[in-house]
């Protein structure tokens, strides 16, 4: 089931990699980012809570003392996280923001050895670097001088520590309850946390339109649901640490995503960024360490 989970979480990852094929078509709609992420959210509750109303109700039972969980896993990691990377893209640089956003394995590690005293290995070090050093090369941050806002640089390291924070959470709260369970209230909370400071009327009238409804869909069932859920299957069998590093995958879809679907440069950088970040994870999936 180990090597299964590994499957979980790489195919989690390539599904988040496609976040900016859905997210471009809504924002050419007018969407704004609050909306975009509310879409995510809302679409997500939604059609788990559906699914769970089809294939078992008990699903749906929580201890009300462990609201605690999903309150980190909705509000303070995805709405925090989502805040974060996108007031960060806007004050500095999409790349400068995506390798901020991806200092989430260093803090994850750090948790996992404190909260769930995994063990720090060679192996896990050596993966962590490489993942950071290859998503670095993948955005293209080490190429020319970026932008070094304050502020942009504060809210991309919020963001790298609000994703780490899912996996903190999300694994104290799968020692209670199923994976399924744990995604649904994840953006259970993360929609009331989002509706009051989302324009939803705006939202409305954004989705009139089929092409955005559909992309709307795509975005919370495709982006959101699957790779959440998958995520969330592979922590239940695979070290805090290990899942974090191996979703590092995400910009590296996104990328070659970029380079078929938006006509973006191939560049040498890139290329070896992609080989270095999939490397790490060959690192991590080998038996020892």
């Amino acid at each position: 089931m180990k090597r299964l989970a590994y499957v979980f979480v790489i195919s989690a990852a390539v599904l988040w990699g496609t976040i900016g094929i859905y997210s471009n078509q809504l924002s050419q709609y007018g969407a704004n980012v609050l909306q975009i992420v509310s879409i995510r959210a809302i679409f997500a509750a939604l059609a788990i809570f559906v699914f769970i109303l089809l294939k078992d109700r008990k699903l749906l039972n929580i201890d009300i003392h462990d609201w605690k969980y999903f309150f980190g896993t909705g509000i303070l990691s995805f709405v925090f996280f989502n805040w974060c990377y996108f007031t960060a893209i806007d004050k500095t640089t999409l790349s400068t923001a995506a390798i901020l956003l991806y200092t989430a394995p260093a803090i994850v590690m750090v948790f996992s050895i404190i909260l769930f005293k995994e063990k720090l290995t060679r192996r896990k070090v050596a993966a962590l670097i490489l993942t950071f050093i290859g998503c670095a090369f993948v955005t293209g941050v080490l190429k020319g001088r970026q932008d070094t806002s304050p502020l942009g640089i504060l809210a991309g390291l919020g963001s790298g520590f609000g994703y780490a924070l899912y996996s903190v959470f999300g694994r104290y709260a799968l020692k209670k309850y199923d994976p399924i369970t744990v995604t649904l209230y994840t953006f259970v909370f993360a929609s009331i946390g989002l509706i009051p400071i989302s324009d939803i009327k705006g939202l409305f009238g954004l989705l009139s339109s089929t092409v955005a409804f559909c992309n709307a869909v795509l975005l919370g069932l495709a982006a959101t649901v699957m790779p959440f859920l998958l995520y969330t299957k592979g922590l239940s069998y695979l070290e805090t640490s290990k899942a974090s590093i191996i979703a590092t995958i995400e910009p590296v879809v996104a990328t070659i995503i970029g380079i078929i679907l938006f006509g973006e440069p191939i560049t040498v950088f890139k290329i070896m960024g992609v080989f270095l970040v999939v490397f790490a994870v060959s690192i991590l999936e080998q038996k020892k360490g």
